[in-house]
């Protein structure tokens, strides 16, 4: 579809929040404390075993950058105009040695699509199984990413699993050692309310899926649990409730189609009463699909202590108003159904190598954008099927404009990565999943790769961004003015976060001056033929100031720098 194409070079950066950044102690320290007195701001408070080992702390962040002389980390990755850009790094951007990070899974807000979500698997050190409950966000569509450690540091938490509700608050689904427990953050990832507990005791691999739509369900949570029960919250997470569930079924995949119709597969199981209290959930059994295989491997494995694929569910109506389910294990099982799940199509090779070639196709992510194209990817080791372990590989894209019957060639988008370098102690795996979700322009990838000889989560971006929403290509809104740049960063106004008014992706004490100068002021809005500043020279760029886009620069938006801001 010509509205998923390639995508240049993105700089990026990530930034750890600090209660006690020494910046606040600058001359005008005076001024910034006069300003907080008595002025409160708001801060929104399958397998799986126990780790044999302690935690053991994070090493120290990189010191190869001081303020003033901060250059760019290679914390992205580009092939063929494809970039992945690293999400779990140090404040500078630069890669953490010594930690891992796997099992990526990845929310967006509906109603603000710039603000992202990316958890995962934190080891804090390969010498150790223990796991946190990691995680980053984004407010300007994936181009930079604040990583503020654990949720819980120091606490085991694993297998994470994001969502986001219909209002936008988003949720984060982790395995504790004592029980299943849900966060939920109002604020696009920035801060976390107090966990709801979803069910007691050391749970398997859950998933969850959350009612967007505008029925009786709006709102629901639904989690599947290990042991296959079902559990509903109709409270935005505070309580929960156990569903029975047909105990044949051995689903690990859940979602909610656009009539607020719940299914979980293998086997199709749907239910179409369980969104209404006032009704009690009854469910159909469906059925299976015929597949190759999930590996399809004629020798070796490249995930040897971990899973080959996760089951995925999506679904679209297209113009004639038929309502399509899709159903993928791999690239070489995907189908589709008209009838929820009762007969399903001749199952679809996605994957465009010869076949029996050797290749596996692993890992293989599904998601559906609203205008009805059908997005997969995959991790393939095609190129490398001489290697004995298939310990290879690159991730692969294709995609279908008519829901599923024909797709598009597979594009290589990512370079190589060995899957066997960066095991945690004790974990012969990169995890066990990855995740997608599609917009009408794109589609945006969460996932784990080695490109830096360790363990490390990516952020890839699918076609045209569009942080604002529009539907429209980012790049056209800037050069058509439609949204301006001030920084020339290639991010609309709009859709920033952070005071970088040097552009260089990150804010620093350069920064910090231009903005205490903008403090209380008027907000001057650029106009495309207005000079923009790059290294101190131009306007003043007063509107990046604004953190919070509420037209003013107070102490809102101070609170906001802090969070991003950089010390050396």
């Amino acid at each position: 579809m010509s509205a998923v194409g390639r995508r240049g070079n993105h700089r990026v950066s990530v930034q750890r929040m600090r209660s006690s950044d020494s910046f606040i102690a600058l001359s005008i320290a005076a001024f910034v404390t006069t300003m907080l007195a008595g002025v409160g701001v708001a801060i929104p408070p399958r397998h799986e075993k126990a780790p044999t080992m302690p935690w053991i702390k994070p090493v120290p962040v990189s010191t190869q950058n001081v303020a003033g002389n901060h250059a760019p980390c290679a914390s992205h990755v580009t092939r063929d105009g494809y970039t992945s850009i690293q999400v779990n790094v140090d404040t500078y951007g630069c890669n953490i040695p010594g930690d891992a990070g796997n099992e990526p899974s990845i929310a967006i807000d509906p109603t603000d699509p710039k603000k992202i979500v990316i958890g995962w698997r934190q080891f804090d050190s390969v010498l150790s199984d223990f796991r946190q409950a990691g995680w980053a966000y984004s407010h300007d569509a994936g181009h930079t990413w604040v990583i503020q450690g654990s949720l819980t540091p120091g606490v085991f938490g694993s297998d994470p699993v994001l969502a986001a509700g219909p209002t936008g608050e988003v949720y984060y689904l982790s395995v504790g050692l004592d029980e299943l427990r849900l966060f939920k953050s109002l604020d696009g990832g920035m801060s976390w309310l107090q966990r709801f507990q979803v069910a007691p005791g050391l749970q398997d691999k859950p998933w969850m899926a959350i009612d967007t739509t505008k029925g009786v369900g709006r709102g629901n949570i639904y989690v599947l649990a290990p042991y296959y029960d079902l559990h509903r919250s109709t409270d935005s997470g505070r309580t929960f409730e156990n569903i029975p569930w047909p105990t044949n079924v051995i689903g690990t995949a859940i979602y909610v189609d656009g009539s607020g119709t719940l299914y979980t597969y293998p086997p199709i199981v749907r239910s179409e009463t369980v969104q209404d209290l006032s009704a009690t959930p009854t469910f159909q059994e469906r059925s299976y699909f015929l597949c190759t295989g999930p590996l399809d491997c004629a020798t070796g494995n490249p995930n040897p202590g971990g899973e080959a694929n996760q089951y995925w569910i999506g679904s679209a109506t297209d113009i004639h108003h038929i309502a399509w389910l899709f159903v993928s294990e791999s690239p070489t099982c995907f189908s589709r159904t008209q009838d929820g799940g009762i007969t399903f199509d001749t199952p679809i090779r996605i994957n465009d190598d010869p076949l029996d070639n050797g290749a596996c196709h692993w890992f293989t992510m599904l998601s559906v954008a609203q205008n009805g194209r059908v997005d997969m990817a995959w991790n393939d080791t095609r190129n490398y099927t001489d290697d004995p372990d298939a310990k290879l590989s690159e991730l692969y894209y294709s995609h279908s404009i008519d829901y599923g019957a024909t797709w598009s060639a597979n594009v290589p988008v990512s370079l190589v990565f060995n899957t066997y370098i960066g095991w945690a102690y004790g974990q012969n795996k990169i995890g066990d999943y990855y995740h997608m979700l599609s917009d009408n322009l794109g589609v945006n990838i969460a996932y784990a790769a080695t490109f830096n000889g360790e363990q490390d989560v990516y952020f890839l971006r699918i076609g045209p961004w569009d942080c604002n929403g529009n539907q429209i290509d980012d790049a056209v809104d800037i050069a058509s003015a439609t949204s301006l740049d001030c920084n020339g960063n290639g991010v609309p106004d709009e859709c920033e976060y952070r005071a970088d008014f040097d552009g260089d992706g990150l804010t620093t004490y350069n920064d910090f001056a231009t903005f205490v100068g903008n403090f209380a002021g008027p907000i001057v809005r650029e106009t495309a033929s207005a000079p923009r500043e790059r290294g101190g020279s131009g306007t003043n760029c007063s509107v990046l100031s604004d953190i919070d886009h509420d037209g003013d620069v107070d102490l809102k938006d101070f609170y906001g720098l802090q969070q991003v801001f950089v010390t050396p």
